[in-house]
């Protein structure tokens, strides 16, 4: 039946194409605020961090004596990521008369990155936020790219917007005071980098491993600009992630079920781990691996202090109901990137994350014990 009802359009006009500028480095970052009053000398500023950075000295580098209203995460790391800790935020911002005359300026890890930008997302309905990540995850890929977001009790990254950064600075020099555990998880997004994109880099990592694990800061330097440039090539393309972008959740889509599934206690890195080599099963079992690369992704893996295997307290069950809650997912089912050669993403009919039955998936996670 048709609807008896009066018609109007509305025409909303595009976005208009903007961009921004990352800046990576070393001994960077206590010079980093002058360049940053000088670039919006008329917004006020607001410093997410969290208790470890502050500990470790930078938030301190960073503003010197200068006093700026700061929100501490306190536990720090991904059981703080959830929607309460973003209201806090806001709530504290407010209480500090901030408007949008505002920039939220984010110091820290991939936790501290994906908060601060998704309520800089929000807060009166948008303000500008500056990325200054120090970790390696989030040099190799959170801080770039506008994904921010933060769990739910169900699953990872549930509430989300995509808000890019006005700014990125990255000191490679921040990567000191990091423990040796969250310097090596964190390296395994610059694999998957590598892994999806770009064989003469995974060729630069498996030759420079040594110099990478005792933090060589040229070399370290030299792997930012790389992410970083890899990262920028595919959301320049895509930013949004209707298709291509999302070669970037190579390895995550079973890690991220891993990872909530372990309620948090294996850091985001050694899930992913476990997912891409779950994801080299993938291929086997489809006829798509027969250059050897997944024993070489995982002797990277293995050398950089990852399991490569689910642990045992974690049931298959678990991983099937959380990947049906994948926010990718497409009839409770989600779709997988694949290889089709080390460096090269398979892109069939002009799509890029692919159908894989369920059999298949329940199959390779049986090998992952």
């Amino acid at each position: 039946m048709a609807l008896n009802a009066q018609k109007l359009d509305v025409m909303v006009p595009g976005v208009e194409p903007s961009g921004y500028t990352i800046r990576i480095g070393r001994g960077m970052l206590g010079g980093l605020w002058d360049d940053i009053r000088s670039q919006w000398p008329k917004l006020n500023p607001f410093i997410v961090t969290d208790a470890e950075l502050v500990k470790a000295g930078h938030l301190e580098t960073l503003v010197g004596s200068e006093t700026i209203p700061t929100y501490i995460i306190e536990p720090a790391g991904e059981i703080s990521k959830h929607i309460q800790t973003v209201v806090q935020i806001v709530e504290m911002m407010e209480t500090n008369v901030l408007g949008r005359d505002s920039i939220v300026i984010a110091l820290g890890g991939g936790t501290v990155g994906d908060i601060a930008g998704f309520a800089a997302a929000i807060f009166k309905r948008g303000v500008p936020v500056v990325q200054i990540p120090t970790t390696t995850v989030a040099q190799a890929d959170s801080s770039v790219g506008g994904k921010t977001g933060v769990d739910s009790s169900v699953s990872k990254n549930a509430f989300g917007a995509f808000w890019q950064p006005a700014a990125v600075y990255i000191d490679v020099e921040t990567l000191g005071t990091l423990d040796d555990r969250q310097y090596r998880a964190g390296l395994v997004e610059s694999v998957k980098h590598a892994a999806i994109m770009d064989a003469e880099y995974f060729d630069f990592f498996e030759t420079n491993i040594d110099a990478i694990l005792n933090k060589d800061m040229r070399v370290l330097e030299q792997i930012a600009m790389t992410n970083c440039r890899i990262k920028a090539e595919v959301v320049q393309q895509d930013p949004t992630e209707k298709n291509m972008r999302r070669i970037l959740n190579y390895g995550h889509t079973i890690g991220h079920a891993v990872e909530s599934a372990s309620e948090f206690t294996l850091l985001h890195g050694e899930s992913v781990a476990i997912g891409m080599i779950a994801a080299g099963k993938l291929e086997k079992a489809l006829g798509l691996a027969a250059d050897g690369r997944l024993e070489r992704i995982e002797g990277l893996l293995v050398k950089l202090g990852m399991s490569t295997v689910i642990p045992a307290e974690i049931k298959k069950e678990q991983l099937i109901a959380l990947l049906g809650k994948d926010k990718k997912a497409i009839g409770q089912w989600p779709r997988f990137i694949l290889l089709e050669s080390l460096g090269n993403t398979l892109c069939k009919n002009e799509q890029w994350a692919h159908e894989v039955s369920r059999d298949i998936v329940e199959q390779c996670l049986d090998d992952l014990y």
